[in-house]
């Protein structure tokens, strides 16, 4: 009787999760170990932590949020670049805008998932990032392509999301994790740009464009 020699194992693909909020970051994990081929091998919540771990893991796809503590998701990708060149980076956020996704995409980012992702959608996307293909959310994709350059920088988008419902300064200040000072800029050059009376009315036209 002869035996047909048996393939070696596969290795699961290893990620690393950076994002701030514990919850959200548990939860991603428990999610991606319950896929066979996936292994989750860190997580951190902040940049420069997410950039510690990307060199000691070496890990196949990195899932980052954009909003972190000590900087920006997409800067974090970057650096990620540089201490680890063969991990890919997917963006998974609540900011899901058509000018992070330009901006993601011109920087090499591979995925990008809203938050409101399933976890069938974002295993799924994790293995098309790692094969070095592209996992775009198809409703953000069309926004992205019907809304036009955006004048405004992600900073001043992000600010003028925190002040659509109304929110003072210092609220805004808290949520953006930045000083009331350079709300203040944000604000007064967002309004600037748009050609906008008020904070207000930078908000409404922002919005009727798609850039938030």
């Amino acid at each position: 009787m002869t035996h047909e020699p048996s393939s070696p194992p596969v290795e699961p693909l290893r990620v690393i999760l950076v994002d701030d909020e514990h919850l959200i970051r548990s939860a991603l994990a428990t999610m991606l170990s319950l896929e066979d081929d996936l292994a989750v091998g860190g997580e951190a919540g902040s940049v420069a932590d997410g950039v510690c771990l990307a060199g000691a893991e070496q890990p196949d796809v990195a899932v980052v949020d954009l909003q972190l503590p000590d900087g920006d998701g997409l800067d974090l990708c970057a650096r990620i670049a540089e201490v680890s060149p063969a991990t890919r980076c997917l963006v998974l956020t609540s900011h899901a805008r058509p000018g992070y996704l330009k901006r993601a995409l011109a920087q090499g980012v591979l995925g990008f998932l809203p938050k409101t992702a399933s976890a069938e959608q974002l295993a799924r996307a994790v293995r098309a990032v790692a094969a070095g293909r592209r996992a775009i959310d198809p409703e953000l994709a069309a926004e992205t392509i019907s809304s036009g350059d955006s004048p405004l920088t992600p900073r001043e988008s992000d600010v003028l999301e925190y002040a659509a419902d109304g929110a003072a300064v210092e609220q805004i200040a808290r949520r953006a994790h930045l000083a009331e000072g350079t709300v203040r800029n944000y604000l007064s050059s967002a309004q600037a740009k748009l050609h906008a009376a008020n904070r207000h009315e930078a908000v409404a036209i922002a919005r009727r464009q798609g850039w938030i």
